[in-house]
């Protein structure tokens, strides 16, 4: 705050200064006569005037009959010695001095003002500020000292193996001495990959707050810079503060912003991006031992770094932060519900079950939306209905009330979502159908959401397989039961077939082709690679890869068809419920393939319950490239 108030004052006084100046100016110019010197020589010559003062260029007359007026006079040599032939009394007033430095002031103030704005902005643009107007090569990189750092070990959860991989930087940072006396050597680097959301920002932050050292934090891309060498020097720069500083930890968010591999890309590769991986690889190999300085990066993509940074003297260890476990997810629930007031029937290990695939960011936007519902009907504790809503939110999407469509289309929804519903509900290698909805949420209409029981990490085959059938089920269910095809499952039919492609080109799943790998590397020019793309299967056996898939989804089609053709009363049932209710639970549907009426929905504050309309186009069931994901059908 008193940096805007002094900012504020700065541009106040520059402000008035130059009012003043310009008001001189002004002043000066519009400074004139009352009459034409024409006019008053004219009146001097008549006899008219009686005295004449003179102040300057300025001229004070007074007439005979005692009026008074002012000229403004040129350069006139002769004007005095006029006057006095005409019988004017003459009177000169003496000329004031003004002073020196004043006049300096006024004739050069406006050229030092305007190289003073050049200066700021120069400084606010490229230094903050901070280290003049060509402080380009000045690294970017925050300290935080250990007096501000408050994360410790117990603000991270749901990663115990990374945290136990790096403990002994900690234990390395307090007491070096432990390691160095047995010739033992810490690992100068450590790399921390994971996917976005899962921590690894907060565990470095941990380990400072732990070890009580300075944490320096920087973004990869903070290094770039619109003037060539910029990078290197401010990575020279930024390893020299942290030598003054040391033992401290260095921290290098999103490395993979200037970590690329050297060479790649259309056209070579980027020399300024290369130049500061260059300065970074020389500052990192040329640590001297012991003396204290810890590097972390943090990267979700550590397969396009370049390998010279991941050799050992450098980024030696790799600690990998996965997602959160069960477990894990409890903990992270039970960390970030301690901000918030919980009601007694809040349950974390039920809300962990029921989030597979979440990170510790989703989850601590999870525990924020569920407090936002609370707030909006005005409770006192976040109760586990608003944690029920904000999970259906971030899943299957916000609810759009709004949305007016026909009834026909609406019904149209209500049985494809059924034909979803109940081919998951009849095939074995599912996950369970956990609510099924016709109200709108996101771009979807209708939106069948699926949640395993456990988490899981590989599909096989017959669980790929039913995925598809199960992916089918709302096409089907229009065709049979409302003789129509709408564009609702195109999301169906895309996401099939790739699950179908991926079996056989990549997985080795299919008993015509045999285990081999049939798919080509995609986005090789951007991972870094080569820009020549070869291929290495012939067009003979291209096709029989493509009658392969083929004769998946047909297969699979066929199941989809007779399972709803023969169940027909419970597609009707769950139809007719979803029409009424527009929502449906796990016991409810339960109920339904039962073949027993399905029991009232339960009562919900403010919950999930009205109609809509559009194409569906949600998300499908669990895929293979995210196995532990929430699933949502359209």
């Amino acid at each position: 705050m008193n940096n805007v108030f002094s900012k504020a004052a700065v541009w106040l006084v520059i402000a008035l200064v130059l009012f003043t100046v310009f008001k001189q100016f002004d002043s000066r110019q519009a400074r004139g006569g009352d009459v034409p010197y024409s006019q008053f020589m004219a009146e001097a010559r008549e006899g008219r005037v009686e005295s004449v003062t003179i102040d300057g260029r300025t001229l004070r007359a007074r007439t005979k009959d005692n009026k008074s007026f002012t000229v403004f006079s040129p350069s006139d040599p002769w004007m005095v010695g006029d006057l006095m032939k005409y019988g004017v009394q003459v009177n000169a007033k003496p000329e004031e001095e003004q002073s020196l430095l004043l006049n300096i002031f006024v004739s050069w103030f406006p050229m030092l003002l305007l190289i003073g704005v050049w200066v700021f902005f120069m400084r606010q643009m490229q230094g903050g500020g901070r280290g003049g107007a060509f402080s380009f090569g000045k690294s970017k990189a925050r300290m935080l000292d250990e007096s501000n750092n408050t994360v410790t070990f117990a603000d991270v959860a749901g990663c115990d193996e990374a945290k136990e991989e790096v403990h002994e930087l900690v234990e390395f940072l307090r007491d070096p001495s432990k390691f160095q006396k047995l010739g033992g050597r810490i690992p100068r680097g450590v790399l921390m990959v994971g996917s976005p959301g899962t921590g690894k920002t907060l565990l470095a932050r941990a380990i400072a707050g732990e070890a009580k050292v300075p944490f320096f934090s920087i973004s990869g891309s903070d290094f770039v810079e619109m003037f060539v060498g910029v990078g290197a020097a401010r990575v020279r720069d930024m390893f020299e503060n942290a030598k003054k500083h040391a033992p401290c930890i260095l921290f290098i968010d999103e490395i993979d912003a200037v970590g690329r591999q050297r060479g790649a890309g259309l056209g070579g590769g980027n020399d300024e991006r290369e130049q500061t991986l260059n300065q970074l690889l020389v500052e990192m190999d040329g640590f001297e031992q012991g003396q204290g300085v810890i590097v972390i990066a943090a990267t979700n993509r550590p397969d396009v770094l370049d390998p010279a940074l991941l050799r050992p003297g450098r980024f030696d260890r790799q600690v990998v932060v996965p997602l959160p476990d069960i477990r894990g997810r409890e903990q992270i629930l039970n960390v970030h519900m301690r901000k918030v007031p919980i009601g007694q029937d809040v349950r974390a290990d039920v809300i962990a079950r029921g989030t597979p695939g979440f990170s510790g960011a989703d989850l601590a936007n999870l525990v924020n939306e569920a407090a936002l519902f609370a707030a909006r009907r005005s409770a006192r504790l976040v109760e586990m209905i608003d944690f029920e809503r904000a999970k259906d939110k971030i899943i299957m999407g916000a609810e759009r009330r709004t949305l007016v469509m026909p009834e026909e289309e609406r019904r149209n929804t209500a049985y494809h979502e059924s034909g979803h519903a109940i081919v998951a509900k009849m095939l074995p290698k599912t996950d369970p159908v956990h609510k099924v909805t016709v109200i709108p949420r996101g771009r979807a209409l209708g939106v069948t959401m699926q949640l395993p029981t456990e988490d899981r990490y590989s599909l096989d085959r017959e669980r790929m397989l039913n995925t598809i059938a199960v992916l089918f089920g709302g096409r089907i269910a229009e065709e049979v039961f409302m003789n129509q095809m709408t564009t609702g499952a195109s999301n169906d039919f895309e996401r099939a077939t790739s699950i179908a492609r991926d079996m056989v080109t990549r997985y080795g799943m299919s008993d015509e082709l045999g285990p081999m790998v049939y798919a080509e590397n995609e986005g090789e020019v951007f991972l870094g690679r080569s820009i020549t793309k070869t291929t290495n299967v012939s067009e003979e056996t291209m096709r029989k890869v493509d009658a392969e898939i083929r004769r998946i989804i047909d297969e699979q089609y066929a199941v989809a068809r007779k399972i709803l053709e023969d169940n027909r009363d419970k597609v009707e049932a769950m139809t007719k419920a979803l029409l009424e209710w527009e929502t449906i639970d796990a016991d409810q549907i339960d109920d339904i393939v039962a073949g027993r009426p399905p029991r009232p929905p339960k009562e919900r504050s403010g919950g999930s319950g009205s109609a809509g309309g559009g194409t569906p186009s949600a998300s499908s069931p669990v895929t293979p490239s995210a196995p532990a994901a929430p699933a949502a059908n359209p």
